[in-house]
């Protein structure tokens, strides 16, 4: 692996992945967090977490070295959640949003944590029946931490473009790629990260607000990419949930790339935030046909252009991080389209949406999508 993993990092990788709980009879949400995380417990074993309504569950990655490792894990994952709601009579689903079922009949978790956020967010906490991959690379320095997240933000539009699976809501097909991003433009600290420089500054804000009765802790915020207030890593959370486990390995290996190339070159010239939050609407609006401006100094291109241009600039990266092929899969989107195109394709074909959700049920567990050729 190189020095990658032991100058400046770990960079060592792990995710977050939200599961939609799903009744296969109707294909509906179903909420049912509180039986399975009962279920879950009986091994002495946690699988799953609970997540802020009853019909989402979250799974946990343990830390990974390589891409491969997290391929693994991925998998062991999948299967162990789908087995446990497979055994309730339920199933899971892997995508940002659901097609049909209404906001207005999801119930919120039970817990201290989760009434919190049921006071504070009120109904458009309610209304947020998203799903999404959390992406975290070990970054022990906590300055160089924040370096990164500075340095990241013109790339997660290109991040969410690549991983847009959230096309219906309610029944209707919202015009967007990626719906889950407009679900949480709601919500408040939510959005491209501020600029901060150092740990001091970003310290010295959040403990400000924490002292002035703003802010209940650091896990309150849910910006695109955050320091983890539990980990020293930084956490990258604009992707909408991928249904194929190889989108998900692949988004995990750019995300890595990205760390490791942005803490070993000096700062590229600074892209405004105004621009950034631009090719953020039009990564959630058209997804691969976003047109976006990820460096100052070059002109603005399709996000499915960006990916050969930036597969060449991260190569000595990938070859270190035996990362390459993982990264090379988002050629495989770009032939197969995001899950939100697949999606719209299904509905197509069909004209149902619940087949849609029994398509999604089917990709979530399979072993293996399309392959780079």
């Amino acid at each position: 692996m190189g020095s990658a993993l032991t100058t400046d990092g770990p960079f060592d990788l792990g995710v977050e992945e939200e599961y939609q709980v799903v009744d296969p009879q109707t294909w509906e949400l179903r909420s049912t967090i509180h039986a399975i995380l009962e279920k879950d417990l009986e091994d002495g074993v946690e699988e799953v977490r609970a997540e802020f309504l009853q019909s989402q569950v979250e799974a946990n990655s343990r830390v990974c070295r390589t891409v491969e490792e997290l391929r693994a894990e991925v998998h062991r994952m999948r299967r162990d959640a789908a087995e446990l709601a497979q055994s309730l009579g339920l199933r899971l689903v892997a995508a940002g949003t659901h097609p049909f079922s209404r906001w207005t009949e999801q119930q919120v978790t039970r817990g201290g944590r989760y009434a919190t956020l049921a006071g504070e967010l009120q109904e458009v906490g309610r209304r947020l029946v998203t799903f999404g991959l959390h992406i975290h690379v070990g970054i022990a320095d906590p300055d160089l931490r924040i370096r990164v997240m500075d340095r990241m933000r013109p790339y997660l539009p290109f991040l969410l473009a690549l991983s847009t699976n959230s096309p219906f809501f309610e029944g209707r097909d919202t015009g967007l790629c990626s719906y889950r991003i407009a679900l949480f433009a709601a919500l408040p600290r939510t959005g491209l990260p501020p600029r901060f420089g150092s740990w001091e500054a970003y310290r010295q804000t959040i403990d400000r607000l924490v002292a002035e009765g703003m802010l209940a802790d650091p896990s309150f915020i849910w910006w695109d990419a955050r320091p983890n207030p539990h980990a020293p890593t930084l956490e990258v959370r604009i992707p909408d949930m991928p249904t194929r486990i190889e989108e998900t390995v692949c988004l995990a290996a750019w995300v890595q790339a990205l760390a490791v190339k942005l803490a070993r070159e000096p700062a590229p010239p600074p892209l405004s935030r105004f621009a950034v939050e631009v090719g953020r609407w039009q990564a959630a609006r058209y997804g691969l046909a976003a047109r976006l401006l990820l460096r100052a100094d070059q002109p603005a291109r399709l996000a499915a252009e960006w990916v050969d241009l930036l597969l060449e600039w991260l190569g000595d990266v990938t070859d270190e991080l035996g990362s390459r092929k993982a990264l090379a899969y988002a050629r495989t989107i770009l032939r197969e389209g995001t899950g939100a195109d697949r999606q719209r394709r299904v509905l197509e074909a069909t004209h149902n949406l619940p087949r849609v959700v029994a398509w999604l049920s089917e990709e979530t567990i399979q072993t293996s999508g399309g392959q780079e050729r």
